[in-house]
């Protein structure tokens, strides 16, 4: 969060703010986060770097989907940039990737594992939410 956040909070009841800043243009530093992870590859990335050094191909055939070479190349530049992944290059012919989660990158994997638990449990309902969504018993349609 940056230095305008105030708090974040448990709402006391509907329409109250889970993340509280000190203006509405501050934003908290949320939307620089939600940007970052809210891709479609950041995640994947995060939870196969949270096992331990990756070689790039090794990664690329480790997440799901048929990741690009490029869309790879672009996500972990990313992360890089954000501190979240540390690149190290081996000098030898031809030279060796890895890529590792750094300290803060290691931090995000109990959010990403706490995401991934509340979908998991969540899913029927969610699931039975978009049946009846479809179905047109949607509330205020």
């Amino acid at each position: 969060m940056s230095a305008g956040h105030t708090a974040v909070t448990t709402p006391a009841g509907p329409g109250e703010p889970v993340i509280v800043c000190d203006t509405p243009q501050d934003e908290c530093g949320v939307r620089d986060v939600l940007d970052r992870l809210g891709d479609k590859w950041s995640v994947y990335v995060v939870v196969e770097l949270a096992s331990g050094i990756r070689r790039f191909k090794e990664l690329q055939r480790a997440i799901p989907g048929n990741i690009s070479q490029r869309m790879l190349t672009l996500t972990v530049r990313r992360l890089e940039r954000d501190g979240l992944v540390k690149r190290t290059v081996h000098p030898t012919i031809p030279p060796q990737v890895e890529y590792e989660l750094t300290d803060l990158g290691h931090s995000l994997t109990h959010l990403v594992k706490a995401l991934a638990d509340w979908s998991i449990a969540h899913r029927p309902a969610i699931a039975a939410a978009r049946e009846a969504w479809d179905a047109g018993d949607a509330g205020g349609r």
